[in-house]
């Protein structure tokens, strides 16, 4: 297996409201939605946002779009009202959770976005 970014495998939506955050997450290609599923759990992205003490992590799959949306609850300091920083919201924090490393098998890693591999 190859550990790989994930945003060579997927790309990833974001939005915001109050002191929630929403992350959708989905494959390139159907065949990378089985590594999504597993190895993108709720403790996982729980763990990678641990430094913004998320209340809760829920995920919602969406296997029909080959895709998942996570709801991180109490990671935006208050929301846009009450946060002290200028950017804590949630575009910004999509681009932490497309950095994790997801393990694929070879056969995949010519197919991965970028690759100059057919």
């Amino acid at each position: 297996m190859a550990r790989v970014p994930l945003h060579l495998i997927a790309h990833g939506r974001t939005g915001d409201k109050g002191d929630r955050s929403n992350i959708s997450v989905f494959a390139y290609r159907p065949e990378a939605y089985p590594l999504l599923v597993e190895q993108l759990t709720e403790a996982r992205v729980a763990e990678t946002f641990r430094h913004r003490r998320p209340t809760a992590v829920k995920r919602y799959l969406l296997p029909k779009l080959h895709g998942m949306n996570f709801v991180l609850d109490g990671v935006l300091d208050g929301g846009v009202n009450d946060a002290l920083n200028l950017d804590t919201h949630g575009k910004a924090l999509s681009f932490l959770l497309m950095e994790m490393p997801i393990e694929v098998p070879p056969a995949l890693v010519g197919h991965l976005a970028g690759s100059e591999a057919p």
